[in-house]
């Protein structure tokens, strides 16, 4: 009887996955549109891919989520680098960058919240100066981690080499934001009727 029992549920299983697999698809097309502006495209459908649903077509949703995925992912690199200085395994110059980059990253971490505070408020009537406000904070973001990549350049080891992997991957993913920011400029304040 539980060979049965398998046997049906794996049927069932090979049946259905395919149709729910292509409805989860279709959804697919929503998040290749609205990472179409951004530089890393790959990077941007992987991480916004579960957004498709709740953002459709909507720019300041999709500039949102952007946002929201970035702010994630340099906590979790700040994290890392909070780790690595208590571990007290890099040197010399290395170690002054390390504990730099902790509070770059740190600032990058504010600038993020500052622009998902003002992407969570959008308003038509003060939408432009809102949008300007917007770069600003995701620029300064980038500028925070490139100041954090800076110190380690020349810097050899495996930890440094992680350290810049993990730091490029929050700047990309934030160029991404930017991005997402900029179409939602472009699209103006009629884009925010939009269900």
């Amino acid at each position: 009887m539980p060979r049965n029992s398998l046997f049906l549920r794996l049927i069932w299983l090979l049946v259905w996955l395919p149709l729910i697999c292509q409805s989860v698809s279709g959804h697919d097309a929503y998040v290749r549109v609205a990472c179409s502006v951004t530089r890393y495209k790959d990077l941007c459908i992987h991480s916004l891919a579960p957004f498709s649903l709740a953002a459709k077509r909507s720019p300041s949703k999709w500039a949102r989520a952007g946002v929201a995925v970035t702010i994630t992912e340099a906590k979790i690199v700040s994290q890392f680098l909070v780790d690595l200085n208590r571990n007290r395994t890099m040197r010399g110059r290395n170690r002054g960058a390390l504990l730099d980059c902790v509070e770059c990253l740190s600032d990058a971490i504010d600038n993020l919240h500052g622009a998902l505070g003002v992407l969570r408020n959008l308003s038509g009537t003060t939408f432009e100066d809102q949008m300007e406000d917007l770069t600003t904070w995701l620029s300064a973001a980038m500028t925070d981690q490139g100041t954090c990549l800076d110190g380690f350049e020349g810097g050899k080891g495996t930890q440094v080499e992680l350290l810049r992997n993990k730091v490029s991957v929050v700047t990309c993913v934030t160029s991404n934001a930017l991005a997402l920011v900029i179409k939602l400029a472009t699209a103006g304040p009629e884009s925010l009727m939009e269900p």
